[in-house]
């Protein structure tokens, strides 16, 4: 009897302790909120200031900048892009544990988890991966108050690997203060640094320094809010009535990211994931062998049924030629997937020649339409596209990659000496749990990511028809000319955006590379 008295009475005090704690640490910041009245104070008072220019604000990223507090997505992501299928699955049945053990315990949980023997110069999820999904958690309203300051501060608890990229580049944040990863030869060991001593010269030019931070939250952590004359907290009601922060008011537009989640990998989200992989995988296959196999008129149907979606217009017979001394069409289209020659194919219900900058071997053998691999030499190139264009109809994707987002990249102008008879075919996907393209993954894995969402669609247009310069190879500046009215026209019937950014600029953003050399390396 002694014995249980002693082990309750035990169970008793250790959950007194720590109810007490965590209550005389709330009582303590209430204490000194409301004793210091002139330091803390709420949020919404901040918002009317117009002396921001002159301050320094130092922010809190998680608990006042982005409208959800839960680093659970970010670090799933790590898990999934940086790590694999396995490592995020560890992450996912951890979770429970995860929310039992503390803030600051299972936040080095996930990191361990997460960052535990990933070589530390292949991480590119900081940069590559993480950015899109913060910024889609960006509240609009304290986003306009951040950007009004003079001097911008960004303190984080989690690894600064993580946010670096996403604050400085694209929200143009001056100093980001965030925790170190250890690293043992190379490799992370999934620990991190303990807190140093956080200096930072704020008295500049006399200027004030302003905190804001999640409201009950303490300021031991970071001892840079113990420098602010002010400080101002946060509420959980704030971020619910806050916007998120829309794609145009983006500091920097967002044009390449990599990573094959499309979603955000909240722990529901997550949960259906791995709920639907074995049986998507299984529909992904049937997809591919009825496309390969079955000819036109009976596998559309059959693809319809099983959730793959596509829209056509085709307006006023576009793509009818306007050169009856043509024989042959060359349809150039804007690149979103490696799939696209093959829904124009499935859209015309005919079979034609391909060209590309770059495809794997095994998408190459799989193919159900001819595919040839360009060269990169211009003059090689071009001979080789006159040849195949006198044998039938040619399909060309003059971006040379592949782009998610709504925006074009600079068409190569080669396509426009080929052919006086240019149809240009506006194509759109969308896809709700994986992208079907990546940039540092394994290419040869892009069709069958793409098959393996549960209802990926496809919109392709075909527009009037262009006439080319075939006649014209010295003419740099009619062939720009053409290659640029093009892209031009495709932006304006997908609503995109046409820029002057290549292949090579988007390798050299998401894989540290021109392209060539890691498409070279794939299977």
């Amino acid at each position: 009897m002694s014995l249980k008295f002693s082990f309750f009475e035990t169970l008793f005090f250790f959950f007194y302790r720590i109810l007490f704690k965590h209550f005389r640490n709330s009582k303590s910041l209430h204490r000194a909120v409301s004793n210091n009245y002139s330091k803390f104070q709420r949020y919404n008072s901040l918002a009317h200031r117009s002396d921001l220019s002159n301050q320094i604000l130092i922010f809190d990223v998680e608990g006042a900048l982005l409208k959800s507090s839960s680093l659970f997505p970010y670090f799933m992501l790590v898990a999934f892009e940086a790590g694999g299928l396995f490592r995020a699955f560890i992450l996912l049945v951890s979770y429970p544990f995860i929310c039992l053990v503390g803030e600051e315990m299972g936040l080095k949980i996930m990191v361990m988890i997460c960052f535990f023997a990933i070589k530390q110069d292949n991480f590119r999820s900081g940069t590559a991966v993480l950015p899109k999904f913060f910024l889609e958690n960006v509240g609009l309203e304290i986003y306009e108050v951040v950007k009004r300051g003079g001097k911008k501060v960004g303190v984080s608890n989690i690894p600064k690997v993580m946010i670096d990229s996403f604050l400085r580049d694209y929200l143009e944040i001056d100093v980001v203060v965030g925790r170190e990863l250890k690293v043992f030869c190379g490799y992370f060991v999934g620990l991190m640094e303990e807190r140093k001593k956080e200096k930072l010269v704020l008295q500049e030019n006399n200027s004030d320094v302003i905190g804001i931070t999640r409201f009950n939250k303490s300021l031991d952590g970071h001892k840079l809010f113990l420098q602010c004359k002010e400080i101002y907290m946060v509420r959980r009601t704030d971020k619910r009535s806050w916007q998120q922060l829309p794609r145009d008011k983006y500091p920097k537009p967002l044009i390449f990211h990599d990573g094959r989640l499309a979603f955000s990998p909240t722990v529901l989200a997550t949960v259906a994931m791995f709920m639907w992989i074995p049986f998507g995988f299984i529909l992904a296959i049937f997809r591919a062998v009825v496309a390969l196999t079955i000819p036109f008129n009976i596998s559309i149907p059959i693809l319809i049924f099983s959730g793959l979606f596509l829209s056509v217009d085709q307006p006023n017979s576009s793509h009818s030629s306007p050169n009856p001394n043509s024989k042959h069409l060359l349809y150039v289209c804007n690149h979103r997937t490696l799939l696209d020659p093959l829904y124009l194919s499935f859209t015309l219900k005919k079979n034609f020649t391909a060209v590309t900058y770059s495809l794997s071997r095994m998408s190459e053998i799989l193919a159900p339409i001819k595919t040839v691999r360009l060269t990169r030499n211009r003059d090689q190139d071009a001979k080789m596209m006159e040849r195949l264009l006198k044998q039938g109809d040619l399909v060309v994707c003059p971006e040379g990659t592949t782009c998610r987002e709504p925006y074009l990249l600079r068409f190569s102008p080669l396509f426009a000496e080929m052919s006086d008879n240019i149809v240009p075919v506006a194509c759109n996907s969308h896809v709700t749990m994986f992208y079907g393209t990546t940039a540092g993954g394994l290419k040869c894995l892009d069709p069958l990511f793409f098959l393996l969402n549960p209802s990926p669609s496809y919109t392709v247009q075909l527009l009037d028809c262009v006439s080319g310069l075939s006649k014209c190879v010295n003419d740099e500046k009619s062939r720009f000319g053409v290659a640029n009215h093009v892209q031009s026209e495709l932006a304006n019937a997908l609503g995109f955006e046409p820029t002057k950014l290549t292949r090579r600029d988007k390798y050299q953003i998401l894989a540290g590379n021109d392209g060539i050399a890691c498409t070279s390396k794939k299977p």
